[in-house]
């Protein structure tokens, strides 16, 4: 503790410089605590509302089902391929819905592709997302009723170049803020996206296929969901007291539920998921339910970061005192 005199414009001071005490008044202040006027957050929070959340895991669903399906293709798993580019299919149409809700108006949407802008995640992944539902019709046509022989395999390839894209630019997008929690996370956040919609997509294919070819499903469910933890827990350890909102708060009881509903629904596909109907299911639930619960842990992390001002004071102070 040191003491420290406050006056008219210093940090701590009343808005006249004539609190209780007068200009020379004299406080007891904590010299590692990052200060803040009067407490009063830094940045605004997010406008986002819940169906950015959403459009993360139907999107990461999305593009991580195209690559599956194609696998399944070319790896001689038609019934599997069958089932994951609907899938890949339903969860891209949804996401403009989803976007265009949180706009408010249709015509935003529109005007996002007057323009393209490689600098802008937005700009950016409005143009992956238009050309991964494009690519969608016709590899989900071709899959199901053989239409558009020709068109189909550069199609199916197409749609699962862009899928990868469409899982991970979401995370790139709320990383280009000035949240700490997002930004400061900026390079691992892409992996917990990309693991996340590996695991989610892989769960959706074991859970709708045959038995007899779930098998590729449900492992790239128990690989995405082992990426997803250890991607996650990095994450959080590199971001060290910035860290907080997922240990605390709405944000830190979605990350522990999330992490608990991946791990248990991966081991019992692990170990019963093979053999047990019920196993395959339980477990490939477990597992998409898992994965948005994450989206929704990162998402209300950001709100409770930007929330806190000493989430943005600390590392500020922290880089002028080691520049």
């Amino acid at each position: 503790m040191t003491e420290v005199r406050r006056g008219p414009g210093q940090v701590g001071a009343s808005p006249t410089g004539a609190g209780k005490g007068g200009r020379g008044e004299r406080r007891m202040v904590e010299p590692d605590r990052p200060r803040s006027y009067y407490g009063r957050s830094v940045i605004k929070e997010p406008v986002w509302s819940w169906e950015i959340p959403t459009y993360f895991f139907v999107g990461g669903l999305s593009g991580g089902s195209a690559v599956l399906a194609l696998l399944a293709d070319v790896s001689g798993r038609p019934e599997v391929a069958r089932r994951a580019w609907p899938v890949s299919l339903a969860s891209a149409a949804v996401s403009p819905a989803l976007l265009i809700s949180d706009l408010g108006r249709p015509e935003r949407f529109y005007n996002m592709l007057r323009v393209a802008k490689a600098t802008s995640p937005m700009s950016t992944g409005t143009w992956i997302l238009t050309g991964l539902s494009g690519s969608n019709v016709v590899a989900t046509a071709n899959s199901l009723f053989g239409w558009f022989p020709r068109l189909g395999p550069f199609s199916k390839l197409s749609a699962a170049l862009l899928g990868p894209l469409l899982s991970t630019y979401t995370a790139v997008l709320i990383a280009d803020t000035a949240v700490p929690v997002w930004h400061e996370a900026r390079r691992e956040l892409p992996f917990v996206f990309a693991a996340s919609s590996a695991a989610s997509a892989g769960a959706a294919a074991a859970l709708l296929s045959p038995r007899s070819q779930a098998g590729l499903g449900r492992r790239l469910a128990i690989l995405g969901a082992a990426g997803e933890t250890a991607a996650s827990r990095l994450m959080e350890r590199r971001l060290g007291t910035l860290a907080a909102p997922y240990r605390t708060g709405t944000a830190g009881r979605l990350s522990k539920l999330a992490t608990g509903m991946t791990i248990a629904g991966a081991g019992i596909l692990a170990v019963a998921g093979r053999r047990r109907p019920a196993g395959r299911v339980g477990g490939s639930l477990l597992v998409l339910a898992g994965a948005a619960t994450e989206r929704w842990s990162i998402f209300k992390a950001g709100f409770q970061s930007a929330r806190d001002p000493q989430q943005t004071v600390g590392p500020q102070r922290e880089r002028l005192a080691n520049s």
